[in-house]
């Protein structure tokens, strides 16, 4: 039976070398990946996973196995073998299994602000959870908005975009919204969001990854959280790096919060530098 399709992103599509595989965060899209296009010349392809952005793909099929899935069908309908992979925060978590699932499609991964378990308060419900974590970006996903602008105005006063104006989050803004004015709403829903989140904190398919962990993985962590406060969601990196040796590194990116360690022009230079450590474009 077909159950729609997956709206993916491209930039730079005759570049030369292995392609970038990026993969956005739990309530984002492709264009969350805008900022690291203007930092590089190399191939980039961005799916809006299933259940965001654009894609129709059914929301009702969830889960990281499932992402990482309709990431090897993406390769696939790109012509492309194998990728580096570099994934934001749910998409870290999304990059890890992929790696895991389908190694012979990765040559690396770049975990970003996301990949490794939470340090989440013992004995807190999984569903709990979600909204410890996101707070307000949870929240919105049930609201409606009169009209672009609003919505903009909206993430304007979130902490972590205060004081930004820039084109590219305009763009990524309006993207995000689905529905006709004066009732505007976020293109994912709070369901889609809560069964990913659910598998990303409980779920064998991440646990297992993360032992196995069978290419070459690093981690850059934000200085700061999701609202731009201390501490950030990964506040002790010797810590993490002890508890996963496999990992080949955990390194701090300073001065930036969860949303711009890739959307903004820093950020993004540290994602580039970070993906080319080990030979990337």
């Amino acid at each position: 039976m077909q159950e729609g399709t997956l709206r993916v992103g491209e930039w730079h599509p005759d570049a030369e070398g292995a392609p970038w595989l990026l993969v956005h965060g739990v309530t984002a899209s492709h264009l969350a990946w805008a900022w690291v296009a203007r930092e590089t010349d190399a191939r980039l392809i961005a799916p809006d996973l299933r259940g965001r952005g654009r894609s129709t793909a059914s929301s009702r099929r969830t889960g990281l196995a499932q992402h990482s899935d309709d990431l090897a069908a993406v390769l696939d309908a790109r012509g492309v073998d194998r990728a580096v992979v570099v994934g934001h925060s749910m998409g870290a978590f999304v990059s890890a299994v992929f790696a895991d699932r389908h190694p012979d499609r990765v040559e690396r991964v770049v975990l970003v602000d996301g990949g490794l378990p939470l340090d989440l308060p013992v004995g807190m419900d999984p569903r709990e959870a979600v909204r410890y974590v996101l707070g307000p970006t949870a929240a919105r996903l049930d609201m409606r908005f009169e009209s672009v602008a609003a919505y903009r105005d909206f993430w304007r006063a979130h902490p972590a975009f205060v004081g930004r104006e820039d084109a590219l989050l305009d763009d990524y803004f309006a993207y995000d919204l689905a529905g006709v004015e004066p009732a505007l709403r976020p293109a994912t829903t709070f369901a889609t969001l809560e069964a990913d989140s659910i598998d990303q904190n409980t779920g064998d398919a991440i646990a297992g990854a993360l032992e196995r962990m069978p290419r070459p993985t690093r981690l850059l962590a934000a200085e700061r959280g999701v609202r731009g406060e201390d501490p950030p969601l990964y506040p002790d990196l010797p810590s993490i790096k002890t508890s996963h040796p496999r990992l080949r590194s955990a390194t701090r990116v300073e001065s930036v919060d969860h949303y711009s360690i890739v959307m903004s022009p820093e950020g993004a230079r540290a994602v580039v530098e970070e993906v080319r450590r080990d030979g990337g474009q």
